[in-house]
Parts: structure tokens; C-alpha cells; sequence
């Protein structure tokens, strides 16, 4: 797309969609799938997850997990994809899961530990989950 500027030592993986005027800072690591809006800004060092849609005109400062759809000044989790997920052929029962993994990150009081601790223990075991749960515990400049 037009005026869209990659920093340096960024990766971006197959199949992301950057929309005009998009920025991305250095070191940035933007994951299978993503999509960024018009105008989109990343900060140096962020992570975006695979499959996130990011709204045009927004700014990540910290780390956007898989699956989500993100909005608002500041950033936040505005759902999941599902228009996305649902094109890219994720079955019903994997969006289900997704969802009940976030609403337990975002929705409840818990602490990022005890959250991860019961998405681990009370959703079955699939890629998406542990991708989810690895993301997240492996953020270093936090979630959005």
C-alpha cells in the first residue's frame, strides 16, 4: 500500500495486510495474517499476533495477542476476529474456545499469572489455546 514505512530489523510474516500510511517502528515482529488499518502505528518492539486486526488510525504500544480484533485510544481488546477467523476456516468450536480464553484474560479480576494458570487448566489443549497462552507469557513490553 501506499506510504507505508517498515523500520528496521522488523519482521512481517506471509500474508499480512498493511493499509495506507501504516508505520512500523524497529524491531517489530507482526505475525501470519495480521491486518493494520490506515494510519496504523506500531511502536518499537511490539508483537502483533496472528490473525489480529488492528482498526485504522490506532496506536499498539505493547504487544497485541492472536486472534483479537483491537480498538480504541489506547489500544485495546475489542472482541475477537471472527469475520477473519471465520474466512481463514476456524471451526466454531475452536472460535468458542478462543473467546472463553479471552474473557478470562480481559473479562476477569485475575492477575495475568492467575489468568494464564486457568486458561490453561480449564480450556482443552489446542494450537490456538497454546498459541495464546505462549504469546502472552512470553510478552515483554505487555498486552495491550
Amino acid at each position: 500500500m501506499a506510504a507505508v514505512h517498515v523500520a528496521h530489523d522488523c519482521i512481517v510474516r506471509d500474508n499480512v495486510i498493511m493499509a495506507n500510511m501504516s508505520t512500523l517502528g524497529g524491531h517489530v515482529e507482526i505475525q501470519e495474517y495480521a491486518s493494520l488499518g490506515g494510519g496504523v502505528l506500531v511502536h518499537q518492539f511490539c508483537k502483533i499476533g496472528s490473525h489480529v486486526f488492528i482498526g485504522g488510525g490506532f496506536r499498539a504500544v505493547q504487544d497485541v495477542p492472536p486472534y483479537i480484533l483491537a480498538v480504541g485510544e489506547p489500544l485495546r481488546f475489542g472482541g475477537i476476529n471472527s469475520i477473519g477467523l471465520k474466512r481463514r476456516g476456524f471451526s466454531i468450536d475452536t472460535l468458542s474456545k478462543i473467546k472463553k480464553a479471552y474473557k478470562i484474560y480481559f473479562r476477569s479480576d485475575l492477575t495475568r499469572s492467575k489468568a494464564l494458570d486457568k486458561i490453561k487448566n480449564s480450556i482443552s489443549d489446542n494450537v490456538e489455546i497454546n498459541n495464546i497462552f505462549n504469546f502472552i507469557d512470553n510478552s515483554e513490553r505487555g498486552i495491550i
